[in-house]
């Protein structure tokens, strides 16, 4: 009788941890290959190909937009006829693309939404968010601290987004996510929660893709 393969718990768990840190390893030579500051401008590119969020001439914010490698895919995708304005408490570097602009700013400041419409040629039509609070290893703290960021991303989307428009937006699984669902289903006519294959399989992290903005709902 042929011998079974036995593979412990622990034996799994570190070959999953080791499958994980391939994926992380792929893309992040790919995007050193390719010239994009960050592996994370895969996961926009494929949420992209999936719900077309990204479309030419659009105008474009980026919350939590450093290193910059998501400002480089939108500047990509929607041409020289649109405009993208990164945002981060970090300077972000100058990228090669004329019409893409950076600020530094504080999503969670109120004035912050005034700042971006003052930079923008018109109202966004997208608003995107890969944006992460400082991780602590203390699960509710850092639950906790993403939902904050996430609502305040709601509510920039709420002062900067044109009607119909459409928003990108990283979330952690955890128990206010059910809250952060319905105050997206409160906003946008079509709202789904998607995992890219660029992020790692054991992550919690999600995205929020909204489309189809209610402009009158504050």
């Amino acid at each position: 009788m042929p011998s079974r393969l036995v593979v412990s718990n622990h034996t799994g768990g570190r070959l999953l941890a080791f499958k994980s840190e391939r994926k992380r390893e792929h893309y992040y030579r790919l995007a050193k290959k390719i010239g994009y500051r960050s592996r994370a401008a895969f996961k926009l590119i494929q949420l992209n190909e999936r719900y077309n969020i990204l479309r030419r001439g659009d105008v474009v914010v980026d919350l939590g937009a450093a290193p910059g490698g998501w400002l480089q895919v939108a500047a990509e995708k929607i041409g020289e006829e649109g405009f993208v304005l990164g945002v981060d408490l970090q300077p972000i570097k100058p990228l090669k693309f004329p019409n893409v602009r950076t600020i530094v700013a504080d999503i969670l400041d109120s004035t912050t939404p005034e700042r971006i419409l003052k930079e923008i040629p018109r109202k966004a039509d997208v608003v995107l968010s890969d944006a992460s609070p400082r991780i602590t290893g203390v699960w509710s703290v850092d639950h906790a601290r993403s939902a904050e960021l996430v609502l305040s991303v709601l509510k920039i989307c709420q002062k900067i987004l044109s009607p119909g428009g459409r928003a990108l937006v990283k979330v952690f699984q955890g128990e206010q996510f059910p809250e952060i669902l319905k105050e997206f289903r409160k906003n946008f006519d079509f709202v789904k929660v998607s995992k890219p294959i660029a992020s790692r399989k054991q992550s919690a992290e999600s995205y929020i893709i909204g489309k189809g903005f209610r402009a009158e709902i504050e």
